[in-house]
């Protein structure tokens, strides 16, 4: 990359001046990307009221980030996804630790979750989160309306690998659903 092409980039990638900052653009860039970000996290989790915890979290990172603006739309999806998958992890983990622990009659199931969530979309989300994570996120992103060129841009992979990702991790997928 030249001096000139590094100066440019460095001079639009918006840098918080001290711990605490603000972003310049976050909120132009949340009311762009929020709706897509609830959407493919809400895809992952099955629950909107965690996609919108998960969305959060994202557009916190995305505030202490030095993400440039134009890149945010593929970062935030991306980071979506993962925070989303890495909720399931956590919920696993602690219901295997409450169920260790004995209090599994002493947690309150959630009546939202309760209504929403069918024992096929838990199923489908335990399978997910045990796609390696590059499968998992394309799978993700693509099924949350991304088109391919989205999903490569997002990914950094090439476009033509972005339909044989997505076609291997839907038989990853079906092969852990049936097993």
């Amino acid at each position: 990359m030249s001096r000139q092409a590094e100066q440019r980039d460095t001079a639009t990638v918006p840098k918080p001046s001290a711990p605490g900052a603000v972003r310049p653009d976050l909120e132009q860039v949340f009311r762009a990307s929020y709706p897509r970000v609830v959407a493919v996290a809400a895809k992952v989790l099955g629950c909107q009221n965690e996609a919108e915890d998960v969305a959060q979290e994202v557009f916190l990172a995305f505030g202490r980030s030095s993400v440039p603006a134009g890149a945010a739309a593929g970062w935030l999806s991306v980071a979506a996804a993962h925070t989303a998958l890495n909720h399931i992890r956590a919920g696993r983990r602690r219901a295997d630790r409450e169920e260790a622990a004995g209090v599994d009659g002493l947690v309150a199931p959630d009546v939202a979750d309760t209504v929403v969530a069918s024992e096929d979309r838990r199923r489908v989300r335990t399978a997910l989160a045990r796609l390696p994570r590059r499968q998992a996120v394309a799978l993700v992103l693509r099924h949350s309306g991304l088109s391919y060129a989205e999903v490569a841009a997002a990914l950094d992979l090439s476009l033509g690998s972005v339909g044989t990702t997505i076609r291997r991790a839907e038989t990853a997928l079906r092969e852990e659903l049936e097993s």
